[in-house]
């Protein structure tokens, strides 16, 4: 697990030879009990990207006492109206560049620095904080501090070693599921109940 303050995510944009990789985007990660620790011990993390050259993932079930409205009077950014999204929660999205945010979102707008997902973007220009502050923002979104990142080999590495949980994200647990029961949510799509944990294998 990277944890340090360098930009890990990976180049999204194969050689043309390269073989399909088959990573973990669009999924959730389960931090398994007594194998992961510190600031990731009990998260579940959405996987942006992932390749050859790393992963990028963001915490949803970790909300901190900063507002999205606290923090945009922090970034001098004053709301013109109320919106809903004012009062909802900053997430603490993981050890790496934690004075940079994220941008969780459904696809909406048009803003200069966005990864399309699937269903979700990820937008990490401040052109998406300026909407939301004058009301034109995304109506679905979860905005974090940080991000968790890995190196290449790093992520498949701890899941080989049952690190971690996986299965297909949903995106109602990410918007929906209030975050402390988010864990226990995404337990829920494998089917698993939180007391049998201990032992069980890292792939779904």
């Amino acid at each position: 697990m990277t944890d340090d303050s360098r930009d890990t995510r990976a180049e999204m944009v194969p050689e043309a030879s390269a073989p399909a990789f088959a990573g973990f985007a669009n999924q959730f990660l389960l931090a398994m009990p007594e194998q992961v620790g510190g600031s990731l011990a009990g998260s579940v993390i959405y996987v942006c990207e992932h390749s050859e050259r790393g992963a990028l993932g963001l915490v949803i079930n970790r909300p901190t006492d900063l507002t999205l409205g606290a923090l945009l009077e922090r970034i001098d950014m004053a709301l013109e109206i109320h919106v809903p999204q004012q009062d909802a929660p900053v997430f603490f999205g993981g050890p790496v560049q934690t004075d940079r945010g994220f941008v969780l979102h459904m696809p909406t707008g048009d803003f200069s620095s966005s990864l399309h997902l699937g269903e979700l973007m990820l937008t990490t220009s401040r052109d998406i904080l300026q909407a939301t502050a004058s009301g034109l923002g995304p109506e679905r979104m979860l905005v974090t501090l940080g991000y968790a990142g890995w190196g290449a080999g790093q992520l498949e590495t701890e899941m080989a070693q049952n690190a971690w949980l996986n299965v297909q994200a949903d995106i109602r647990i990410i918007f929906d599921v209030p975050p402390e029961d988010r864990y226990e949510a995404a337990l829920a799509l494998l089917g698993i109940d939180p007391g049998a944990l201990t032992g069980a294998a890292g792939h779904a």
